[in-house]
């Protein structure tokens, strides 16, 4: 599993890597520079933050590093990479995977909205299911997602997680809709959601016409 420690500290790393401070690191990715800061790591009622995808995907393109040296960052035993270099296998194992515009169609998932069935493809993730057990993958396709996701882009669900208000979901209607939005709020009878692309309403559903929702862990892009 994939912590908000660990993360920062790959983001730690990768800045000792290129002689750069968090600061410095941000302002090479072109983001405001107190982004990284450790002040910004928590919010004011110590609740954790995390760096969003698209900051982390600018901050590989900047420092030229993959999606696996970032990932071996995270690694208890990699040390200083300012003073050495570390092998970066690929971890983890293998997770379902299914495009969206399938995960409307029946068949693909149980009552609960964990993955099930068949016709699934697979993708790797650091995180091996026997750690996060039901988590899987879906294939952004399309532009209804732009900016934060394009088409090609795979987001990794884990369902059953608890939701909580800004957490980016995936949504699954009764009648088969699916759909990445932002929880705006969540009531007994309804749930409010912010769409990604602005040129696309926000959605107000009732509970009973969502067949799940699952939290959005994590995004190659």
């Amino acid at each position: 599993m994939l912590s908000h420690d660990q993360i920062w500290e790959a983001l730690d790393r990768l800045a000792e890597r290129h002689e750069l401070t968090p600061s410095g690191l941000a302002r090479r990715a072109g983001l405001d520079p107190t982004s990284f800061n450790k002040s910004k790591r928590l919010s004011a009622d110590g609740r954790l933050r995390w760096p969003s995808t698209e900051s982390i995907a600018k901050v590989l393109d900047a420092t030229g590093a993959s999606m696996e040296q970032f990932l071996a960052f995270m690694r208890p035993d990699a040390g200083s990479l300012g003073q050495q270099e570390v092998a970066f296998p690929r971890q983890g194992g293998s997770i379902p995977l299914l495009g969206f515009a399938q995960a409307g169609a029946g068949g693909f998932f149980d009552d609960g909205g964990f993955p099930a069935g068949q016709g699934w493809d697979v993708v790797e993730f650091p995180a091996a299911p026997a750690q996060k057990a039901g988590v899987y993958a879906l294939e952004v396709q399309g532009e209804s997602m732009m900016p934060l996701y394009r088409d090609g882009d795979v987001l990794i669900v884990e369902p059953g997680a608890q939701v909580r208000r800004n957490d980016r979901v995936v949504v699954r209607t009764n009648e088969g809709e699916v759909m990445a939005k932002v929880l705006l709020r969540q009531s007994p009878r309804s749930i409010e959601l912010l769409s990604l692309n602005p040129e696309h309403p926000n959605r107000t559903l009732e509970l009973s016409d969502v067949a799940w929702i699952a939290r959005i862990i994590w995004a190659s892009q």
